[in-house]
């Protein structure tokens, strides 16, 4: 493979994990790598990421598929190389002791220890190169003929566990294990990062044996903006989580502006055509009649069913990080019975622990744990009919499954028709929309049915909102 050709490959990588990489950035790239040259593979690294990554959650992506393509070595790293050797004939024999490293008992100790000082130490040369040991002698599956070998993480992480080392280490560092909790997240910081290491170690090994392609279309995960709500892992939700702040603020400055541009009212032809006298009739600057300020309501139902809990969570978080952008914000949570929890949502609460309270007193929103959406509608109009009115936006949250009841088609549509605007956001994919208990198709013949799935598809609805 020529250069070339490895950099369309690798930018088409990029492309299938997520990233935006338009032509002309991929130029830029080509460019830049031909300007700095080759010779350091940092460097190289730094004029990719320049040139191609746009935002700071993409970065993480990035580098993997970087790792994979422009890979710091081939090969086995714990193999001594004779200098000697004549590369066209067969290669030398390795000394004695170095032809293999073992993985018994005594062996894994030995490496648990040596682990234990480079954690203490913190060199990040020396735990790069125990974290490719760590795979060559406790990572290999064994059974697989020459070229289809395979590592695995699990095992080196299940057989190593560093995350039992830590006290070992604070030990061997003196520190007071009860009055330094600083130094112990320190220690697991490392620990951290040793196992990023032998997860990067494990792509690079596989990426030889099943080429960079296959690799990254399988392990590299998305950027968090992209990965959905309903298939997020606990430390996807806690980085989504910091994602949400930002993301308000940023939604929150491009409504104000919008609106700002908008704060001109209709034409004043009169005042304009008296202003146009003094340049000879020629009206060079425009009048226009002042707007009168409004704000239309929100009022949010909200599905918190089990199985649309993580969606739930993040977009009442952002509805309500931008409630200033509303005159007023009401919110209900249901399962099949209808609560208010506007009085959740108080100025100066923290979004994070209101969602947790939330989540953990969900069952007041449930009569008998199965979601009825037909009920929840009916309750809804029964109990907050004032709720909704000629200046009222309706936004629902929910998957549309009703487990084969009542979908109360007739009741959201008197709910529609009272609000000023209705939308759905439904984080189903729309092919899975009417299968199984799914109503959404039905429900779209009512209210507007839209796609949210990740941040960036709720950030675009946001953004169009108001």
């Amino acid at each position: 493979m020529t250069l070339l050709d490895r950099h369309i490959a690798f930018v088409e990588a990029l492309r299938s994990a997520g990233l935006p990489v338009s032509l002309s950035e991929g130029l830029d790239a080509a460019d830049a790598v031909l300007t700095l040259g080759l010779h350091d593979r940092e460097g190289v690294r730094a004029a990719y990421a320049a040139t191609l990554v746009k935002r700071q959650p993409h970065r993480a992506g990035f580098d993997h598929v970087f790792d994979l393509y422009f890979p710091a070595l081939v090969g086995d790293p714990t193999k001594p190389v004779d200098p000697d050797a004549d590369p066209d004939n067969e290669p030398a024999e390795m000394p004695e002791g170095a032809q293999g490293l073992g993985d018994g008992p005594a062996d894994l100790a030995a490496f648990r220890d040596d682990l234990v000082n480079a954690l203490g130490l913190g060199d990040p040369d020396a735990l790069q190169t125990m974290a490719r040991e760590a795979v060559q002698r406790f990572g290999l599956i064994r059974g697989r003929a020459e070229g289809e070998q395979r590592w695995s993480s699990y095992n080196v992480m299940n057989r190593v566990s560093p995350g039992e080392l830590v006290d070992r280490v604070l030990q061997g560092l003196l520190a007071d294990l009860d009055e330094d909790p600083t130094m112990r997240r320190l220690v697991e910081a490392q620990v951290a990062v040793f196992s990023e290491m032998v997860d990067a170690e494990v792509r690079r090994r596989a990426a030889e044996v099943r080429g960079p392609e296959h690799v990254a279309k399988y392990t590299v995960r998305k950027s968090i903006d992209q990965i959905d709500f309903t298939s997020a892992r606990k430390a996807d939700l806690e980085e989504m989580r910091r994602e949400i702040g930002p993301l308000a603020r940023r939604l929150a400055t491009r409504l104000n502006k919008h609106k700002a541009s908008r704060q001109r009212g209709p034409l004043d032809f009169r005042r304009t055509v008296r202003a146009s006298v003094s340049s000879g009739g020629v009206p060079l600057d425009t009048h226009h009649r002042p707007r009168r300020p409004s704000r239309s309501d929100l009022v949010v139902l909200c599905d918190v069913s089990g199985s649309v809990a993580n969606f739930a969570n993040f977009t009442l978080m952002l509805v309500f990080a931008l409630r200033e952008q509303f005159n007023r914000v009401r919110a209900f949570t249901f399962v099949d019975e209808i609560h208010e929890v506007s009085d959740r949502f108080h100025p100066g609460a923290d979004p994070i622990e209101t969602m947790a309270s939330l989540a953990a007193s969900a069952q007041y929103a449930s009569l008998w744990g199965r979601t009825n959406y037909g009920r929840a509608f009916t309750r809804f109009t029964e109990l907050h009919a004032d709720a909704l009115g000629p200046k009222t936006n309706l936004l629902i949250l929910g998957d549309a499954r009703s487990n084969y009841s009542d979908l109360g088609i007739d009741v959201l549509q008197q709910m529609v028709k009272e609000s000023r605007h209705a939308w759905w956001l439904n984080p189903e994919s729309p092919r899975h929309w009417n299968t199984g208990d799914s109503g959404a198709r039905d429900y779209e013949k009512v209210v507007k049915m839209i796609e949210c799935r990740n941040l960036v598809q709720l950030g675009d609805f946001i953004h169009d909102l108001a």
